[in-house]
């Protein structure tokens, strides 16, 4: 009988010593928790790069194989026209200010 209580006493210790390393040991839960907050935050972060690299080369790729985007680019950025092209600038002209209800009548 003083046997099972010893054997029961020392299990109860040892419990006792596993669940103060669970909550308060190295590695413990609350420190899994902010670690695991890190590692998932940082997933968002690199698919956000990923998106954005791809979106890059497929930028380039479409720059190194396809003629339109390098005219595109041409035409847009720095005012480029083919040859034979005519090159036409609409200029709006300014409208005249309406009278305001002030104004003296002349």
């Amino acid at each position: 009988m003083a046997k099972a209580r010893w054997l029961l006493l020392v299990l109860v210790v040892l419990a006792g010593l596993l669940q103060y390393h669970f909550w308060y040991g190295r590695g413990n839960s609350g420190e899994v928790k902010m670690l695991e907050n890190q590692v998932a935050h940082q997933k968002r972060e690199n698919e956000g790069l990923r998106q954005r690299n791809d979106a890059l080369a497929a930028e380039v790729e479409d720059l190194k194989s396809g003629e339109a985007a390098v005219e595109e680019r041409a035409r847009s950025e720095l005012g480029m026209i083919k040859p034979g092209e005519k090159f036409y600038r609409v200029v709006e002209t300014p409208q005249p200010a309406a009278p305001s209800d002030n104004a003296p009548a002349p």
